[in-house]
C-alpha cells in the first residue's frame, strides 16, 4: 500500500466570494485515496493562505515538503494545481525533487480529469497544463491592468477601497487632505532611508490616524507602490 498526505489551501476571499471550501476539498482528496487505494496519513490545510505564497512559505506547505523530504509518504494529493503550487517554475521544480524521490503528486481536478505523475505521460501532462495555467495568469493579469490604467486615467472607481490618501465622491476618486499629509510623511520618511516596519512604527507612536486600527509594514509599502 502506498502512503499519500493531501494538501489543501483556500484563502479568506475565496471563500467568502466564491464558496470554495476546505470541508469539499477534504472530502474530496480522502474520496479520491480510498478510491486509488492510497493510505491516507495526514491531510495538511493551509486556511486563508494566498496562493501567491510559495509552498515552502506557506506553514502547511513547509510541513508537507518536510514529510516528503523524510520520505514519510510516496504521494501528495491535491484537488487543483492551483491549490498548492503558485506558477510554473514552482511546480516544476518541486515536482522534479519528488520524482527523483520516487514520490508522484496526484491532483483531482485538472480539466475535469484527474493526473498521476508516477506515469511520464502524466509528468508531461502535468508540465503541459503548468505552463498553459501560468499563461492564462499572465493574460488576465494583462488585461486587468490595462483595463486599470484605462479607468484610473479617467479617475473612475476601481475597486471597494480608495488608495490611501484618496477617497471616493460620487464614484470619483478624490484626494483626502488628512490622509495626503499621512502619505507625506511615509514618503519623507522612506527617503531619509526607513524601511516600511520602522516607518510603520514612526506613524504609530506619533499617532497618525490609520485606515484600520494601526499602520502595518505592508500598508506602508502599498503607498509607496501607488
Amino acid at each position: 500500500m502506498t502512503n499519500a498526505i493531501a494538501y489543501c489551501r483556500v484563502s479568506t476571499n475565496e471563500q467568502a466570494d466564491h464558496g470554495v471550501s476546505l470541508e469539499a476539498q477534504i472530502a474530496s482528496v480522502k474520496a479520491y485515496a480510498a478510491l486509488k487505494g492510497l493510505v491516507l496519513v495526514d491531510v495538511i490545510v493551509d486556511a486563508g493562505v494566498s496562493g501567491g505564497k510559495a509552498l515552502y512559505d506557506r506553514d502547511g506547505g513547509a510541513r508537507l515538503l518536510d514529510l516528503v523530504k523524510r520520505r514519510k509518504v510516496s504521494a501528495v494529493i491535491a484537488t487543483k494545481l492551483d491549490r498548492i503550487f503558485r506558477n510554473t517554475a514552482d511546480c516544476l521544480t518541486t515536482t522534479k525533487a519528488w520524482d527523483d524521490a520516487d514520490v508522484s503528486l496526484h491532483l483531482i481536478d485538472l480539466g475535469g480529469a484527474s493526473l498521476d505523475t508516477s506515469s511520464p505521460m502524466g509528468r508531461l501532462m502535468l508540465t503541459v497544463v503548468a505552463g498553459l495555467g501560468e499563461c492564462e495568469r499572465n493574460l488576465i493579469a494583462e488585461r486587468t491592468t490595462v483595463a486599470l490604467k484605462h479607468k484610473k486615467t479617467k479617475s473612475q472607481r476601481v475597486s471597494r477601497f480608495a488608495p490611501i490618501g484618496f477617497r471616493f465622491q460620487d464614484g470619483i476618486v478624490v484626494e483626502d487632505e488628512g490622509e495626503q499629509q499621512a502619505v507625506k510623511m511615509i514618503r519623507d520618511l522612506k527617503a531619509a532611508g526607513y524601511g516600511s516596519t520602522k516607518i510603520a512604527n514612526i506613524l504609530n507612536r506619533r499617532g497618525v490616524k490609520a485606515r484600520g486600527t494601526a499602520w502595518y509594514s505592508q500598508t506602508v509599502l502599498n503607498v509607496l507602490a501607488a
